[in-house]
């Protein structure tokens, strides 16, 4: 039997703002209940991890318990996927990696299972993993993600572009102005050879503009490319120019597709003064300009930034590298596991 068409009556005033709000409440609750169905997953696998390593500690069972464990299990729960030997295994190493249980429940529970996964799998040194763990929770990385930043080693570049920002820029602005640049910057996605021209990657990156947000890091929002500026009749062009919705102020990027030279400075500087006195408002910060660079010599961009009062970072780029081969590892990739516990009986 076909279903009839609902004849409705006339939307009433204010109905249609009620069923956004209506929408927003559902989404927000169902966001809510998957949330909490994660929570009590992870710490369920953290405890089966606990029990599977003080057994084995305290009766001296072997490692074969575990393959009897996920025949049980799986027999008991046809309808749970999740109990295969691989996963079990994690579930121990989960818990051996996390001894602290307060930790567990108050900070690795909001993450999903295939995140802690990546952790295990990408990470052999606890503090790193406390430090994309809480990455991973603050901007809400899917796994895919938490994966790249930890390939790409976004810990090691953080902070690490060269700046005068400790002393053009007032505490805690500073601070946190330096966090928010690295070095060098990532362009693997971007597809091109170190043979590219400056405007090739530029058009690239816009072309590629989410993959370049994402590492250019939170904060940054898009404003254009080559962004005229009219200085007493003559025309000048930005390369990119970003806000930073944190630092409340305007960040230029220029491209630079050889080795850093004390001039490019020169001509950062001139935009910054460009953009306070055209384009930023009484409520925005004094501009930040990035130079991003294929080279620099560290020593000549330290003296280069050493007579600037304008808040300045200098970082190299990187463009196709090859995957360092400490991270390359001998388990099983995230996708194997995905798999296997996909087809769990």
């Amino acid at each position: 039997m076909i279903d009839q068409p609902v004849s409705l009556a006339p939307t009433p005033e204010g109905y249609a703002d009620w069923l956004i709000d209506l929408k927003t409440r559902i989404h927000t609750a169902q966001q809510r209940a998957a949330l909490a169905v994660n929570r009590e997953l992870v710490l369920l696998y953290w405890q089966i991890g606990r029990d599977i390593l003080a057994r084995q500690a305290q009766q001296g069972w072997g490692a074969k318990v575990i393959e009897r464990l996920a025949h049980d299990l799986r027999t008991a729960f046809p309808e749970m996927k999740g109990f295969s030997p691989r996963n079990l295994k994690y579930m121990r190493a989960f818990s051996e990696a996390w001894p602290d249980a307060e930790f567990v429940q108050a900070v690795l529970a909001q993450l999903p299972w295939y995140h802690q996964l990546a952790l295990l799998d990408k990470l052999p040194a606890p503090e790193t993993r406390r430090w994309y763990a809480a990455q991973a929770i603050k901007h809400n990385w899917s796994r895919n993600v938490l994966v790249m930043q930890i390939e790409t080693r976004l810990l090691e570049r953080s902070g690490s572009a060269g700046t005068n920002f400790e002393a053009s820029l007032p505490k805690p602005q500073s601070d946190l102005a330096r966090e928010s640049l690295k070095d060098p910057y990532r362009f693997d996605f971007l597809g091109l050879t170190d043979e590219a021209q400056e405007r090739e990657v530029e058009h690239a990156l816009v072309k590629h503009v989410t993959e370049f947000l994402l590492e250019l890091g939170a904060g940054f929002a898009f404003v254009g490319r080559q962004v005229l500026l009219d200085v007493g009749g003559d025309e000048f062009f930005i390369d990119l120019l970003f806000y930073h919705l944190k630092l409340r102020c305007y960040v230029v990027i220029e491209l630079k597709g050889g080795k850093f030279k004390p001039e490019h400075l020169g001509q950062l500087g001139f935009y910054l003064t460009a953009v306070d006195r055209q384009v930023k408002s009484d409520h925005d910060n004094p501009t930040i300009g990035l130079l991003l660079c294929k080279s620099k010599n560290k020593v000549v961009a330290e003296y280069a930034l050493g007579d600037k009062t304008q808040p300045m970072g200098i970082a190299e780029y990187k463009l196709l590298e090859s995957l360092p081969a400490e991270l390359q590892t001998s388990l099983p990739s995230i996708e194997q596991i995905e798999s296997e516990l996909g087809g769990a009986e």
